[in-house]
C-alpha cells in the first residue's frame, strides 16, 4: 500500500492539551483519506463465530483500521498523553477521554473568543483593513471550534463594531440592501 502524504500531518501538530481542536481536525483529514475515520465513532463489534463470513472480513478490517487510527494518534501526542491513553485498546476511546479532558476547555476557548467577537470595536483612526482581518480571524476561530453564524450575522456584527465615523457608510450599505460576504476560509 502506497505511504499516505498526509500521515505526517498529525505528527508535525502534536496534541498538547490546548490545541485539541486543532489536532483533532487534522487527525480526522488523515484518517478520513484512508477511510478509516468511522473507528474513532465506534469500537469494533465482537467476533463473528463463522470465520468465512463477510461480517468477520468485515471485523477484522475494523480490527486494522482501529489499530492505524490509534497508532496515529498515539504518535502525534506529547509523551505524557501517549503515557496515559497507551493502554486504551480502541480509537474511540482515546477520543472520549480526550473530549472528556479538554472539551470543557473547548468551551471556555469559545465562549472567550466569541466575546472578543462581539465586542470587538474600531478605533477611530485606525485601519479598517486591519480591523476586519482581526474580526475575521476571531470568526475563523469560532468556525474552527465548531460555531456556525450565517454570513449575515458576520456582516452585521462587522458593521456594528465600526466607530461614529463610519454611520453614514453603513446607513448606505442597509438602504442600498448590499450583499456582501466575509471571504470563505
Amino acid at each position: 500500500m502506497a505511504k499516505n502524504q498526509l500521515a505526517s500531518i498529525p505528527k508535525q501538530n502534536k496534541l498538547i492539551g490546548p490545541n485539541f481542536v486543532d489536532w483533532l481536525r487534522n487527525l480526522k483529514i488523515v484518517l478520513q483519506s484512508e477511510k478509516r475515520a468511522y473507528v474513532l465513532d465506534k469500537v469494533p463489534p465482537p467476533p463473528p463465530e463463522d470465520k468465512t463470513s463477510d461480517a468477520y472480513r468485515e471485523y477484522l478490517r475494523h480490527i486494522d483500521d482501529n489499530l492505524q487510527a490509534r497508532c496515529y494518534m498515539l504518535a502525534s501526542m506529547s509523551n505524557e498523553l501517549q503515557r496515559q491513553n497507551e493502554g486504551v485498546d480502541h480509537a474511540a476511546e482515546i477520543l472520549i477521554r480526550l473530549q472528556e479532558l479538554y472539551g470543557e476547555r473547548t468551551m471556555q476557548m469559545r465562549y472567550q473568543i466569541s466575546k472578543d467577537l462581539f465586542r470587538c470595536r474600531m478605533t477611530e483612526g485606525s485601519s479598517v483593513q486591519d480591523h476586519g482581518l482581526k474580526m475575521i480571524a476571531l470568526i475563523e476561530r469560532l468556525s474552527s471550534l465548531g460555531v456556525v453564524m450565517d454570513n449575515e450575522l458576520y456582516v452585521d456584527l462587522l458593521l456594528q463594531s465600526l466607530p461614529p465615523s463610519f454611520d453614514t457608510f453603513v446607513v448606505n450599505f442597509n438602504m442600498h440592501s448590499m450583499e456582501t460576504s466575509l471571504p470563505n476560509w
